[in-house]
C-alpha cells in the first residue's frame, strides 16, 4: 500500500483525522521537519510543538516530540492547549529554532492540521514548506518513548502563555484598559484562547463574561472560525447582557471576530480600518508601512492616503503580511479572515493582541464601536463587504481564471472598470471603488468569490453576477 502523499498548504499541512492525519503520517512530517532544522547553521537545536482543543491533538504534539528528541532536537512541550501566538512567540523568547502547532485553525472538527513556524516566530514561507514537503520519507522515522524523553531532559514540558501575555501588556495601554468599567463578553469558541483575555483584564473595573470556554472537540456543532454565521451565541450574550462588546478568537486564537454594542457581528474589513485609525490617531503611530490581502477593503487605502503612509498589497494568507513584517518595519498587516500583526510585536497574527487594541480604542476614544464605525465611514465614505464559497471541479478552475484574466470585462453592472489585478486570482474595481474579486482553492473543488461596495444591495448583485459567471464556466 502506498503511503499518503503529504500536500503542505498555506503554511503546513491538514486533513481528515485518521483518514490522511495519523499518528504514522504525523511522524513522517514530523521527521522530515527534523532534518531541515537539523541541516540549518547556527540556530539552536531545539523548538516548541503546541497543540489547540481538536481530537487527539494533544496526542499527535507527543508524536512529534517524540521524534524531534530522537533527532538531537530538544522539544518543549505545553501543559495544555495555548494560543498559536504564544507558541510563536516562543519562537523568539526561546531562541528556537522553530515550532510546530497542532491545529486546523477554523476547519471543520474532522481535521486536524500541522502549521510550520520558521525561526522568525511567524509562519513558514513557502521555500521552508516546500523543502519540508519535499523530504517526507527521504530518512526512516527516528522516535523515542516520551516518558523517556521527559526523564533524560530531550523533552521539556513548559508553558509559553505567561511570556506571551507579558510581551502583549508592553505593547497594550492595560491601564486604561483595566481603568475603565467596558462591560465584555468573549468568545473562546472552544478553542485554546480559553479565559485568557478574562484572566489578563481581571482584577480592574472591567466586567468580562467568557462563553464557550471549555473543550469541545466537536465546536458545539460549528466550525471555530469567527464569523457572523458562527457567533450567534456571542450576539445572543451581548444582547442579553447589554455589553459594549463581545469579542471571539478562533479555534487557535489567532484571528478575532467581533460583535458590536447592538449585537450584530461587525466586518471585519471595518474593524481592520478602525484599528488602523487608532494607531495613527490615539496612539500616534504614524510611521511604518501598513500590507493588506488583496480581498481587504479599499477603506485602508484612502487612510492611507489621508495620513501620508505607504500602502503595500500582497496575496491572500498572513505568510505574506509577515514577510513584509521580517522585511521592513510594519505598522498594522491585516487580512479579510480576521488575522492582524502589529508594530513591535512577532510577525504573526495575532488575536489576542487584537482583541485587546479594540478595547484599548473603546477605552481612548470612549466611544461605542457602531459610533466609530459609523464616524469611520462618515469621513472614508460607507463600506458594505461580503463573500460566498461555491462549488467549482477543480480541473476548471485554471480555465476559469484564465478566461477571468484574458476577457475582464467593460464594466460591474453598470459602473466602468478602471483596474483589474490578477497577481492572486482575478480582482475587477470599478470606477466608484467597488470590486469583484475571484479566486480558487489550491486543494479544495471551491471558488471563493468576494465583493465590497458602498451598499449592501450592490454587493448582493456583484456576488450574484460573479456566481452566474463561474456558473457558465463550469457548466461549459
Amino acid at each position: 500500500m502506498q503511503p499518503t502523499r503529504i500536500k503542505f498548504g498555506t503554511d503546513g499541512w491538514r486533513g481528515v483525522i485518521a483518514e490522511d492525519f495519523t499518528f504514522e503520517n504525523v511522524r513522517r512530517v514530523a521527521q522530515a521537519t527534523a532534518d531541515y532544522w537539523n541541516s540549518l547553521v547556527g540556530t539552536q537545536k531545539a523548538a516548541i510543538v503546541g497543540y489547540d482543543n481538536r481530537f487527539l491533538s494533544e496526542t499527535y504534539a507527543k508524536l512529534v516530540c517524540e521524534v524531534l528528541a530522537a533527532n538531537g532536537i530538544k522539544a518543549l512541550y505545553p501543559p495544555l492547549a495555548v494560543p498559536t501566538p504564544a507558541v510563536s512567540f516562543a519562537v523568539r523568547d526561546r531562541s528556537l529554532c522553530g515550532a510546530v502547532m497542532i491545529t486546523a485553525s477554523h476547519n471543520p472538527p474532522q481535521f486536524n492540521g500541522y502549521k510550520l513556524k520558521a525561526h522568525y516566530a511567524g509562519p513558514a514561507d513557502p521555500e521552508i514548506c516546500a523543502l519540508v514537503e519535499a523530504g517526507v520519507d527521504r530518512t526512516p522515522v527516528r522516535t523515542i518513548n516520551f516518558d523517556e524523553g521527559i526523564k533524560n531532559g530531550s523533552i521539556e514540558v513548559y508553558d509559553p502563555r505567561a511570556a506571551h501575555v507579558a510581551a502583549v501588556k508592553k505593547i497594550i495601554n492595560l491601564k486604561k484598559i483595566r481603568g475603565t468599567r467596558l462591560r465584555i463578553v468573549v468568545d473562546s469558541m472552544y478553542g485554546c484562547g480559553g479565559i485568557e483575555l478574562e484572566t489578563i483584564l481581571a482584577k480592574s473595573a472591567c466586567r468580562v463574561q467568557t462563553i464557550r470556554a471549555n473543550r469541545d472537540p466537536l465546536f458545539g456543532g460549528i466550525n471555530p472560525e469567527p464569523i457572523g454565521k458562527n457567533l450567534g451565541a456571542l450576539c445572543a450574550a451581548v444582547k442579553k447582557t447589554r455589553v459594549q462588546i463581545g469579542l471571539a478568537t478562533d479555534g487557535d486564537a489567532d484571528r478575532l471576530g467581533i460583535v458590536n454594542d447592538k449585537g450584530q457581528y461587525e466586518s471585519i474589513q471595518l474593524v481592520f480600518a478602525m484599528l488602523l485609525l487608532h494607531l495613527i490617531r490615539n496612539r500616534g503611530q504614524k510611521t511604518g508601512l501598513v500590507v493588506k490581502s488583496a480581498n481587504s477593503t479599499v477603506l485602508i487605502d484612502r487612510i492611507c492616503r489621508a495620513h501620508g503612509l505607504k500602502l503595500a498589497e500582497v496575496p491572500v494568507g498572513f505568510k505574506y503580511i509577515c514577510q513584509q513584517m521580517r522585511e521592513t518595519d510594519v505598522l498594522i498587516g491585516g487580512e479579510e479572515s480576521g488575522g492582524i500583526g502589529f508594530q513591535g510585536h512577532i510577525p504573526e497574527r495575532d488575536g489576542m493582541l487584537a482583541n485587546l487594541m479594540l478595547l484599548e480604542m473603546l477605552a481612548m476614544s470612549g466611544k461605542r464601536l457602531t459610533q466609530i464605525a459609523r464616524e469611520l465611514q462618515q469621513e472614508f465614505g460607507a463600506s458594505s463587504y461580503d463573500r460566498i464559497d461555491m462549488h467549482f471541479p477543480l480541473e476548471k478552475r485554471e480555465m476559469f481564471i484564465d478566461s477571468l484574466r484574458v476577457k475582464p470585462p467593460k464594466e460591474l453592472l453598470g459602473v466602468p472598470l478602471t483596474q483589474m489585478k490578477d497577481f492572486d486570482g482575478v480582482k475587477y474595481i470599478a470606477r466608484d471603488d467597488s470590486w469583484l474579486m475571484f479566486r480558487t482553492s489550491g486543494t479544495e473543488p471551491i471558488i471563493r468569490i468576494y465583493s465590497e461596495a458602498a451598499t449592501a444591495s450592490r454587493v448582493k448583485q456583484l456576488l450574484e453576477h460573479g456566481k452566474s459567471l463561474a456558473l457558465k464556466i463550469a457548466r461549459s
